[in-house]
């Protein structure tokens, strides 16, 4: 049943031959709610590589293998995430899942989608506080990183080739790169001058802000063995599919889409305020992790310098290297990096508390305020976004915000690098030869991420047994 999945990061140029496509293949047929449900769980379960992996699984299972929307539709939509506050492979598995079945669609997407990240790194933060530094566990993590450093540039090498067939594409890309990892500049800038930079190129050259799309007649690993497209199953969202009716604006539904949402938030924090007071280390965690959401742009590796001034400097949490420790588990697991939340809130909890109940209380609070807040942005902002996607003037800017994401991820990955492969500034050459390998896997024989993922971990499983 998780095939499919494991298959998610093979290459887009090497469809079945016709003979091998079930002729189930030929008719996208739409998903029942039950149907896609299963499917953002066994995505949830998988979801290793940080945002980068996480969209090309994304991209992989719903554009190309499954043909649940086009290429178009799919970028417009990361656009829009991208522009977000929070972990925008959540709010993009958030949206698509909303796309096609309404609110309870898109809850139940990013809430699966959520959910193994949510259960893995509280279960880990439990053995981590009962028993310290597992000498499994370290040797599990060193032999992850590099697997997933290998994830993540897997996936930026695919999203380069689909997204940079122009020159200024391409220089786009390389700026956003520059600016993150040489100049530091702040994700935001670099978004907004990507934006302008399209807004002006459309006008001069719009040819170069174009994205190729599979045209309706274009042969693809459902067409027929005549490639003629006769028989190519239809796109259940294609370029030019009519807006379902709940993806319409309405000024009633965003009305009671925003009440409800106040409300999860204020009844939430009231209750916590009531409780343990308004300056009780719930509540205080409650306020705080509001902040956070709304503050994250530019990824986890933005936000979380924020994070650990906080929890460790201001509330006293926990230590800065337990905050570490937690990087590396929210590093290693699956779901968005910025779930390493959840174990800060949980270690805040212990150490107030001693109790392992009222820690897993507080990672759960730490975990609703951090994403609540990525769930309002999609089901109240969908509507407008489709609404935009026939207006001609947004494409050039948001072709050239998907060109920077392209530089972003690759900025991503030089950050993965330094504790990868080289902890503690010492170069490992275990970890360099683990790399290599994990690219070969992936680029060369086409393994998928969890059985990559398997094979690492018991390379660090041996290491302990050898060891």
């Amino acid at each position: 049943m998780m095939q499919p999945i494991s298959q998610a990061l093979t290459p887009a140029h090497s469809p079945l031959p016709a003979a091998a496509v079930p002729s189930a293949a030929v008719t996208t047929a739409s998903p029942s709610l039950a149907h896609a449900a299963r499917f953002w769980l066994q995505l949830g379960l998988v979801s290793f590589g940080g945002p980068a992996g996480q969209i090309a699984l994304l991209h992989s299972e719903l554009v190309e293998r499954r043909q649940w929307l086009s290429e178009r539709r799919f970028l417009h939509a990361l656009n829009y995430c991208m522009l977000l506050p929070g972990p925008e492979a959540t709010q993009l598995a958030t949206y698509l899942g909303w796309l096609m079945h309404g609110i309870p669609g898109g809850l139940i997407a990013g809430g699966l989608f959520l959910l193994p990240s949510v259960v893995v790194l509280l279960g880990l933060s439990c053995l981590y506080a009962l028993w310290g530094q597992l000498p499994l566990l370290v040797a599990l993590f060193w032999a992850l990183k590099p697997a997933v450093l290998a994830i993540v540039l897997q996936a930026a090498w695919r999203l380069g080739r689909r997204t940079l067939h122009q020159p200024l594409l391409l220089a786009i890309a390389v700026a956003a790169f520059l600016g993150l990892v040489w100049l530091r500049l702040p994700y935001p800038l670099l978004v907004g001058a990507a934006a302008l930079t399209g807004w002006i190129g459309g006008r001069l050259r719009p040819a170069w802000f174009q994205l190729a799309s599979r045209g309706p007649s274009s042969p693809g690993p459902a067409a027929g063995a005549a490639g003629d497209g006769s028989d190519r199953a239809r796109i259940l969202h294609d370029d030019d599919t009519p807006t379902p009716s709940h993806a319409l604006v309405q000024g009633r539904q965003l009305a009671v889409t925003l009440l409800i949402s106040g409300l999860a938030l204020a009844v939430p924090l009231a209750a916590l305020s009531w409780q343990g007071g308004v300056a009780g280390p719930l509540a205080t965690m409650a306020r705080f992790f509001s902040r956070v959401a709304l503050m994250s742009f530019g990824g986890a590796y933005a936000v979380l310098p924020y994070v650990a001034q906080g929890a460790v400097e201001t509330h006293g949490w926990l230590t800065a290297h337990q905050m570490l420790d937690g990087l590396a588990l929210g590093e290693t697991t699956p779901g968005p990096l910025i779930m390493v939340v959840a174990f800060v809130g949980f270690m805040g909890g212990w150490h107030g508390s001693g109790s392992l109940a009222q820690a897993l209380l507080a990672g759960l609070v730490v975990v609703w305020f951090t994403f609540l807040p990525s769930f309002v942005f999609i089901l109240a902002g969908g509507p407008f976004v489709e609404a935009s996607r026939e207006d001609l003037r947004l494409g050039p800017p948001l072709t050239a915000i998907t060109a920077a994401v392209v530089g972003v991820i690759a900025s991503l990955a030089m950050l993965f690098a330094g504790p990868a492969l080289w902890p503690g500034g010492v170069a490992d050459p275990a970890a360099l030869v683990i790399l290599g390998v994990s690219l070969l896997l992936l680029l060369r024989w086409q393994w998928g991420v969890l059985r990559l993922i398997g094979v690492a971990a018991l390379v660090g499983v041996a290491k302990v047994l050898v060891g």
